[in-house]
């Protein structure tokens, strides 16, 4: 499997469990190239579109920025995985979530706290195999690995400056074991929140 297929796999249950049911409207914001979960949705039975500016082509993609999609009506649902990172205006996009979702309407989002991984963290992430981004299903860790050796950099620092990062891997067996342990943190915040009728 890939990083994504990983990724994808390991918070599908998460998704699916926070969302209306089918045949609801469903926009993913950020999809990517590798299309994010919206075959997942389609194969639910889900309406459900993809917003992202390196979108597949094809029926449920749109290939362009989320700040310029504008849906004919409100939307059941609203899922933001891996992709709020990306945005220039953070709570521009949040009030166009609030503006398209239907009153009721759900939002998920799945993001990576940068802020939270601390060098403990990132040495036992770094101690793990990791193919090179060359490699196939080769992981971003290993780039990240290497950029901070050649930085010469503490990691605070380093960490700090690459804040525009991308990618996040699923938790494994032995990272839930040292998250639980107290040994690492935990990168990553999984939030579902539902519109209440009237103005958002």
């Amino acid at each position: 499997m890939t990083a994504d297929e990983i990724w994808l796999a390991a918070t599908w249950p998460l998704v699916r469990a926070q969302l209306p049911g089918p045949p609801a409207s469903v926009i993913e914001i950020g999809c990517g190239e590798a299309g994010g979960h919206i075959p997942a949705l389609l194969d639910a039975g889900y309406q459900a579109v993809g917003i992202d500016p390196e979108a597949t082509a094809g029926p449920g993609y749109r290939a362009m920025p989320f700040e310029q999609y504008r849906p004919g009506e409100p939307v059941d649902a609203v899922l933001a995985s891996l992709s709020l990172h990306h945005v220039a205006d953070l709570g521009e996009v949040l009030d166009q979530v609030a503006g398209m979702l239907a009153p009721g309407g759900t939002v998920v989002i799945i993001e990576w706290g940068w802020e939270t991984f601390d060098e403990p963290t990132a040495r036992w992430c770094f101690g793990q195999r990791l193919r090179d981004q060359e490699e196939e299903h080769g992981t971003w860790l290993a780039g990240l690995r290497a950029q901070w050796t050649d930085s010469g950099q503490p990691w605070p620092e380093f960490c700090r400056d690459w804040a525009q990062g991308h990618g996040l891997h699923p938790l494994a067996a032995g990272e839930q074991a040292a998250i639980d342990a107290g040994r690492i943190r935990a990168g990553c915040l999984r939030y579902a929140g539902r519109r209440e009728g009237g103005r958002p």
